[in-house]
Formats: C-alpha cells, sequence, structure tokens
C-alpha cells in the first residue's frame, strides 16, 4: 500500500469496480496524483470528525471511468479532488452532510446521495450543500440536507 496520509492510500484512491470489471486503465496524471494528495489531508480531518474508519466507494475516476460511471463531464472525481464515501459506525449520510456541514470544515461540495456522502475539496470551496434526489435513474438536487 502507498500512503497518501494517515488512514488513506493511493490504490484506495484509484480503486474501481467498474474499471476493473470494464477494463479501464484509472491512473492520474501527476497533478491529479497532487490533488488527491491534498484532498486525503482534508479528507483525514473528516475523518476525525467522525470518530470512525470510513469506506471510499469512488475518488478518482479517468474520463473513460467517469463516463462509464454516468459521471458529470465536470466530475471533480476527474481532478482527484472528490470522495464518495461511508461512514456506518457514524450514521446515515444524511447525518453525516449535517454534521460535516456545520463543523466548520472547509470544501466545495457536500451531497447527501442517498446510500453515501460525495465531497469535494475544489479549490472554489463553494461550501455548497445539497441532497440528490433519484427518480427514474436520473438525480435532481436541492439545496442543503433534506430526508428524500
Amino acid at each position: 500500500m502507498t500512503p497518501i496520509s494517515t488512514h488513506f492510500s493511493l490504490e484506495e484512491a484509484l480503486f474501481s469496480s467498474t474499471a476493473l470489471r470494464l477494463d479501464i486503465t484509472n491512473l492520474p496524471a501527476i497533478l491529479q496524483k497532487s490533488n488527491i494528495s491534498v484532498a486525503s489531508n482534508r479528507l483525514e480531518a473528516v475523518r476525525t470528525l467522525l470518530g470512525a474508519p470510513m469506506h471510499v466507494d469512488s475518488w478518482f475516476r479517468c474520463p473513460e471511468l467517469n463516463k462509464a460511471v454516468g459521471g458529470s463531464r465536470n466530475s471533480a472525481h476527474m481532478d482527484g479532488w472528490a470522495i464518495d464515501f461511508v461512514c456506518p459506525a457514524f450514521g446515515e449520510p444524511d447525518d453525516i452532510v449535517r454534521y460535516i456541514s456545520e463543523s466548520g470544515i472547509k470544501f466545495d461540495q457536500l451531497i447527501a446521495e442517498g446510500n453515501w456522502v460525495h465531497i469535494s475539496f475544489d479549490p472554489k470551496m463553494r461550501q455548497q450543500t445539497m441532497t440528490a434526489h433519484f427518480k427514474n435513474g436520473v438525480a435532481t438536487y436541492t439545496n442543503g440536507v433534506t430526508n428524500a
């Protein structure tokens, strides 16, 4: 394992079951790898706040992988800034999003996306908190945290 911070590894940041299944090579360029490193240090603050291990579902996505998973054309995952995760020992995604948003931790986007949390540390740092709502496979977003 190649550590990028105390609790996160480069392998964790690059892993994708979709990439494995579709034989997609999911490797970052130098700038994206640097962004992953910065994001990992900010994610450490989230882990400390939650007080429990987190499971990363999706972090870096090369353009081919991002397209394969139906990601946004300008997804922060492609730059290494965004992480989708769960933290079952803390609670449900909407509770996690509320807690992080009230903590003072700086982020760009924080989204309760159904079964997981999306957090982005894009340098825009807009402090956007949203909830995703899914209907017929299409996501729409509302500001704030609402129980879907």
